[in-house]
């Protein structure tokens, strides 16, 4: 089969991910063979790339927006031609304090697809048959593929800002999480603005519903009760703060953020104004999400790319060449 391995985590100019033939992964007891379908290209998988994120397993296949077709291994609930999604959390001890009390995402035991274990870069993947994802209806796969990590840790950020329902919702940087974040609190009566360096994925956020959509350091125009960073930028958070209205939340949705500047405590902190980092997600968090977009159609807007352009791809998504989401598709 074809695939991709990130061999020497580096800037992407430097093509630390490089193509390889290899055999047909051997799916181990629990777990699941499946043909992916597509793979959406997530920011994530570029600080695996680049080496923002330690090496967790060297060489690894990045690729966690799995949609792909069962095609074997040990079944479980599962059956021969299911389409299933496999997300960035791939397994938990399920025994510590925090598995225990609902909180599986914060568990040390953790391992994660693209991380710890071979992704969705590659034309068969496996994944543990107890945390393959039930799919939404009427998406196509590539449709379906930025909504299984891009979609999910969305959620979970807009859970974490605590958004007061009607209240006033601002995003940082508008890529393939933060379109799918805006459709959901509109759809739950928010007005949300959008501040994005990107001049497409600032009418895109205008062309789905945002009240506003300026520069990723201009301020909105209005106080914002709730507020997520998206984009990997620390010096976006004082920015953020600064826009809070009293008792604002702001939530920080990445796995990596560069340094944060001092924050002034009158004028970023006072006032019950909060900042709470997202770290991955439940698998409750999971199937709310997808349950949510089977009742509520989102408009997902991908970018194609065939898997022999995976490169290109994540040089694409690094220098902001698309707006939404890029998507390897079979």
């Amino acid at each position: 089969m074809r695939t991709w391995r990130v061999t020497s985590p580096g800037p992407i100019a430097t093509h630390p991910v490089q193509p390889r033939h290899e055999a047909v992964p051997t799916p181990a007891p629990g777990e699941l063979l499946v043909r992916v379908l597509a793979c959406g290209v997530c920011r994530t998988d570029l600080h695996v790339a680049e080496g923002d994120l330690p090496v967790h397993r060297p060489g690894v296949v990045p690729g966690h927006e799995v949609v792909g077709e069962v095609v074997g291994g040990d079944l479980g609930d599962h059956r021969v031609g299911d389409r299933v999604g496999v997300p960035w959390l791939r397994g938990t001890c399920g025994q510590c304090r925090y598995c225990l009390r609902g909180n599986e995402n914060l568990c040390p035991h953790s391992i994660f697809t693209g991380w710890d274990a071979d992704g969705g870069y590659a034309e068969y993947c496996t994944v543990p048959h107890d945390f393959a994802l039930p799919l939404p209806s009427g998406y196509t796969a590539e449709e379906i593929a930025p909504l299984l990590c891009a979609g999910i840790i969305g959620y979970r950020a807009l859970l974490r800002a605590a958004l007061p329902p009607s209240g006033v919702l601002g995003l940082y940087g508008f890529g393939g999480s933060a379109h799918l974040t805006a459709q959901v609190a509109l759809a739950l009566g928010a007005r949300v603005h959008v501040m994005t360096r990107g001049e497409q994925a600032r009418a895109l956020a205008l062309e789905l519903g945002a009240s506003s959509a300026q520069g990723a350091y201009d301020s909105p125009p209005e106080p914002l009760d709730s507020a997520i960073l998206f984009a990997p930028a620390g010096e976006l958070v004082p920015t953020a703060m600064t826009a809070l209205d009293s008792g604002g939340t702001l939530a920080v949705a990445g796995i990596h953020l560069s340094d944060v500047p001092v924050l002034n405590y009158q004028q970023h902190l006072f006032r019950e104004r909060q900042i709470r980092s997202v770290t991955a997600n439940t698998r409750a968090d999971a199937r709310a999400f997808l349950e949510l977009a089977d009742q509520h159609r989102l408009h997902v807007t991908t970018t194609p790319y065939p898997l022999e352009h995976a490169d290109r791809a994540l040089a694409d998504l690094s220098a902001g060449h698309f707006a939404g989401a890029a998507v390897l598709v079979a």
